[in-house]
Parts: structure tokens; C-alpha cells; sequence
């Protein structure tokens, strides 16, 4: 993003006004977005598992990051696609930061005894291959994001949101249901993921 107004650029600063998108630019609003998200994901950690899970103000603080660093998910893409500054760099280094800081909540639960250790295979297993899948298919177009896929990140930030937090047995019924529907979406976009890359690339020349 450059600071100045009309007119000729600044002086030894390269005018990338006109660079088409997935221009290889890294310092871009979007993608010191994605750095955060990645930047948070050993806090998150730390926070999680330190005390062994007990210490109520530290499950607050972990959640709060969660939270923080998965809004910075939905604001990146969308500054990206308003901005036009999808670059190299942001395809490759978001989806790592999402499925990083995804990853280390789930496996951090789990190593707590909060959540099922089937339930964090299930969920990242499908994460990998969906991402894995989005770099083999590339070179024959891009698979837009689905409203399902939209609705099961949604649904995963509020479900690990809800097991970060120490709420109580009171929210276990919460849990279990936001969990069981942010599971079933991810199966489900998983496989409506896996039908669209096969016929994109059926279709390709």
C-alpha cells in the first residue's frame, strides 16, 4: 500500500501500482496480517499448556489470541480481494498460518484431555489434504471458497473458541454441539472440496 497521492511515485520507491495480482510484493496489509496470526501461534501454545491447562486466567488469555488471530484470517483474505494485493507469498503463507494456529489449539487441547484426540485427527487430516489438494490443482485454476467452506471455519473458531475457555461442565453441552457441528462441516466441505478439484481438473485441456 503506498502513502502518497497522485502523480509520480516517491523517489527510490518502485511504482507497483500496476502489478497484477499474485505479484510477488510480500509487504502487503494482508499478509502482515497472516505474519501476526503466525507470530501468535507460540503464544498460543505457551498459554494453553502452561500450568497444565488449570490456570483459569491463562485459558481466557489463550482464547482471546485464538479468537484475535483467527479474526486476522477473515480480515486478510477479504483486504486481499478488495485491495487486489493477493500476492505469491499470501497464497502459500495463509493457509499455513490457518492450519498452524488450528493445529496447535486442537493438539493442545488434546494433550490437556479436553478434546478427543479422533476428533483433532479427523479435523486436521482433512485440513492437510484440502490444502495439499489446493496446491496440486493450481496449475489448472482456482477452487473458490464455497459458503460451507465459510461456514465450517466459523464453526471451528467457535467450537475451539468454546473448549479454550474455562467455562465449566455447564458449557459442556455447548461444546459438544458446536464441536459435533464444526466436525460434520468439515467432513462434508472436505469431500465437496475433493469432487470440485477432480472435475477441475477433469476439465482442464
Amino acid at each position: 500500500m503506498r502513502a502518497e497521492g497522485p502523480g509520480e511515485p516517491l523517489a527510490g520507491i518502485p511504482d507497483h501500482a500496476g502489478d497484477p495480482v499474485g505479484t510477488s510484493r510480500w509487504a502487503t496489509v494482508p499478509n502482515l496480517l497472516t505474519l501476526v496470526r503466525l507470530l501468535l501461534v507460540p503464544v498460543l501454545a505457551v498459554l494453553l499448556l502452561a500450568d497444565g491447562g488449570l490456570d483459569p486466567a491463562l485459558r481466557w488469555a489463550a482464547m482471546v489470541v485464538f479468537v484475535v488471530a483467527a479474526l486476522t484470517d477473515l480480515a486478510d483474505g477479504e483486504i486481499a480481494r478488495r485491495s487486489g494485493t493477493v500476492t505469491t507469498l499470501g497464497k502459500i503463507a495463509d493457509p499455513v498460518a490457518d492450519k498452524a494456529l488450528t493445529g496447535v489449539a486442537l493438539i493442545g487441547l488434546s494433550l490437556l484431555g479436553d478434546l478427543p484426540w479422533w476428533v483433532t485427527i479427523v479435523i486436521l487430516a482433512r485440513e492437510v489434504a484440502v490444502t495439499v489438494l489446493r496446491f496440486v490443482v493450481i496449475r489448472h485454476g482456482v477452487i473458490p471458497a464455497s459458503r460451507g467452506g465459510k461456514a465450517k471455519t466459523v464453526a471451528q473458531v467457535i467450537a475451539i473458541a468454546l473448549y479454550l475457555a474455562p467455562l465449566g461442565s455447564w458449557a459442556d453441552p455447548l461444546r459438544f454441539i458446536t464441536m459435533g457441528i464444526a466436525l460434520v462441516l468439515t467432513i462434508v466441505t472436505g469431500i465437496d472440496y475433493a469432487v470440485r478439484a477432480w472435475r477441475l481438473t477433469r476439465a482442464a485441456p
